[in-house]
């Protein structure tokens, strides 16, 4: 009995240890954390452009989430941009962080050059450069809401389970904001320690929706989705395991109709989780087919 009194007390001694090895380990990363200078390939992009058959093509742009790289080029993402082409569509996939000569993090990515890249690649005398429309999967449909909201040339946003404000990097600090825009960076809800539990036991959904407590972090930094010059398609999943992009795509449409957002805005609530949207692209071509197309110098 004693034998196991004492491993059981050197047993609770190094996990004590441990914690607190942890915790020290995690407090001098976030505190000595270069919150100034900003990344390394700061505004670089990857981008891969896919034509489909014909000219004066509108252009879909498409923006992958926080696993980083360029899923929409790949085998993941070649059955949308198969479909997409039949349709007429030219597709650009674009990778803004964690592929080779671009940002190795998501953090504090430039939105500007992320707009550079596809005005660039709207120059091909076989697009229609006048009907530009971008697309993005969860961190990339924040991004992708927040191009819209700044620049007018994308004549319809799509968020497939997106974020309604602006959250935090994906490094191991988490102290700097995912985007930024003309080397300044934009509002963001920080994320406080009560989620560090919940990112141990990788509870993303449960962290995300702690962050979103601070509703005036979740205000302040709110992307101003009235501005977007074009209508809008939000898909969500209704038991979201990442965040709840059901709730943050029900404050996108609020905010709109708070604005007398002038353009259609819609949002489908897919019952399933956060990759539901991969078998229900159809209601992305659907929208694009009705909503854009019809708009004046966007029809095929």
């Amino acid at each position: 009995m004693k034998l196991v009194l004492s491993v059981f007390k050197w047993l609770l001694v190094a996990i004590i240890a441990l914690f607190i090895l942890l915790f020290a380990y995690a407090n001098y990363t976030v505190y000595s954390f270069d919150t100034e200078t900003l990344p390394e390939k700061y505004g670089e992009v990857e981008v891969k452009l896919f034509l489909s058959e014909g000219s004066n093509q509108p252009l879909v742009v498409g923006l992958g989430g926080a696993d980083g790289g360029n899923g929409w080029a790949g085998p993941h993402g070649e059955k949308q941009r198969k479909l997409l082409q039949s349709n007429g569509y030219a597709f650009l996939s674009i990778a803004y962080f964690g592929a080779e000569n671009i940002p190795k993090s998501l953090d504090r990515i430039a939105i500007e050059g992320v707009h550079k890249a596809v005005i660039e690649a709207a120059q091909n005398p076989r697009i229609n450069q006048n009907c530009i429309s971008v697309m993005g999967v969860s961190r990339g449909g924040e991004l992708a809401l927040l191009l819209g909201s700044y620049y007018q040339e994308y004549k319809s946003v799509i968020g497939i389970v997106p974020g309604s404000s602006v959250f935090a990097a994906v490094n191991d600090a988490m102290t700097t904001p995912g985007f930024s825009h003309n080397r300044k960076s934009l509002p963001f809800v920080p994320v406080p320690w009560s989620v560090t539990p919940d990112l141990l036991t990788g509870n993303l959904r449960g962290a995300f929706e702690k962050m979103m407590q601070n509703t005036e972090a979740m205000e302040a930094s709110a992307i101003e989705v009235e501005n977007i010059s074009g209508p809008v398609l939000l898909i969500s999943g209704t038991e979201d395991e990442q965040w709840p992009s059901m709730e943050m795509s029900e404050i996108i449409i609020n905010r709109l109709k708070a604005n007398d957002f002038p353009f259609q805005s819609q949002h489908i609530a897919l019952v399933g989780g956060h990759n539901e949207h991969h078998d229900n692209f159809d209601k992305v071509i659907t929208f694009l087919n009705t909503q854009v197309l019809s708009q004046h110098g966007c029809g095929l």
